[in-house]
């Protein structure tokens, strides 16, 4: 970029909007780049994710470089969503590491150029074990493409990179497009978020996937329970004694009634004199926002942040019968590390 006087702009004389507009424009560069990517995919890209899918070994990445990073992640992805994948390193591959090479595996290479030899190597090595190729690259007429079976063409005509040499665009578009087949094999497999979890058993995903409401409830004698026909009086010591800021209240049948919280208890002290000889009935709210225990704790945590009738810190609990089972706090949502 350069100053109004046609001199290069310096760090020291570039302005705040300057910069900010520098990484604006990279951002609209490579938007520019993935829209022109995703127009041009054709057969060719269904051919790809159906090989993928019939695949019965495993599917190896690889490639050199910024080629080789986004590799390791497209073999990540793939491994975590329920495709067995492996990244190999095309030299690394020449000293020993083909003889993790299967007949039923498919490799997917990534280079821009599609002219390293390194990797048009190790195409051609694996296809004399009978493996299928598949290209990712902006060579479509390349040494890659002609050895490959499945050429997925990323036209990209110029880097973000101001000198057009640091793989920014073409990077973002071969990862774009890894992401692309990704999508489309988790979508044809019915790929479950529960199938996810299993592949993410520990971090903030596995335990978003697996910690249920049932996990973290308050049940059994941590539950406060009263009946809706004593008064307020009689029911603070339940309320006070299981700290949790509120009471379930149950009709005759043992059938939720309603939930009183503190803020109700507030609200009606405030409000009467004589509050605390009236029955629970009237501080309660009769129509409390509930849940099933099997629901996902992440989920309750956004029930209760983004409830329309405003945000609450406990949610009810109940079975099919409408009978309280438990109840949740949001401090036990947080402690449990879903966020």
């Amino acid at each position: 970029m350069m100053e109004p006087s046609g001199m290069p702009m310096s760090e020291e004389t570039a302005s705040n909007e300057a910069i900010i507009a520098m990484g604006r424009e990279t951002f609209a560069q490579e938007a520019e780049t993935l829209r022109i990517v995703g127009q041009s995919l054709d057969d060719n890209f269904v051919d790809a994710v159906r090989l993928i899918i019939g695949c019965k070994g495993r599917v190896l990445t690889t490639g050199l470089g910024k080629s080789g990073n986004v590799a390791r992640k497209l073999a990540a992805t793939l491994t975590s969503t329920g495709n067995p994948s492996h990244f190999i390193h095309p030299v690394e591959a020449a000293h020993g590491d083909l003889g993790v090479v299967r007949q039923d595996d498919i490799l997917i290479s990534l280079s821009r150029s599609g002219n390293n030899s390194e990797v048009v190597s190790l195409i051609s090595r694996c296809r004399t074990y009978g493996m299928k190729a598949i290209a990712i690259t902006a060579g479509v007429h390349s040494e890659m493409a002609t050895v490959s079976d499945i050429v997925l063409h990323t036209p990209v005509e110029k880097e973000a990179c101001p000198l057009d040499l640091t793989p920014t665009s073409s990077a973002v578009a071969a990862m774009a497009m890894g992401d692309a087949l990704v999508v489309a094999l988790i979508k044809l497999r019915g790929f479950r978020s529960e199938d996810f979890a299993a592949f993410h058993p520990s971090g903030v995903l596995g335990r978003r996937l697996q910690i249920k409401v049932s996990d973290l409830m308050h049940t059994g004698d941590e539950l406060p329970v009263v009946a809706q026909n004593i008064t307020l009086r009689e029911t603070l010591p339940e309320i006070v004694g299981k700290r949790l800021g509120g009471v379930c209240v149950v009709d005759g049948h043992g059938k939720l009634a309603g939930l009183c919280v503190d803020g109700d208890v507030k609200r009606i002290l405030l409000e009467r004199e004589d509050a605390l000889d009236q029955p629970i009935s009237q501080a309660m709210n009769p129509n409390p926002t509930t849940i099933d225990p099997d629901t996902l704790a992440f989920t309750a945590l956004r029930i209760m942040e983004k409830r329309p009738e405003g945000p609450v810190t406990l949610l009810l609990v109940v079975d099919d019968e409408n009978r309280p089972l438990g109840l949740l706090h949001i401090h036990d949502v947080l402690r449990a590390g879903v966020l």
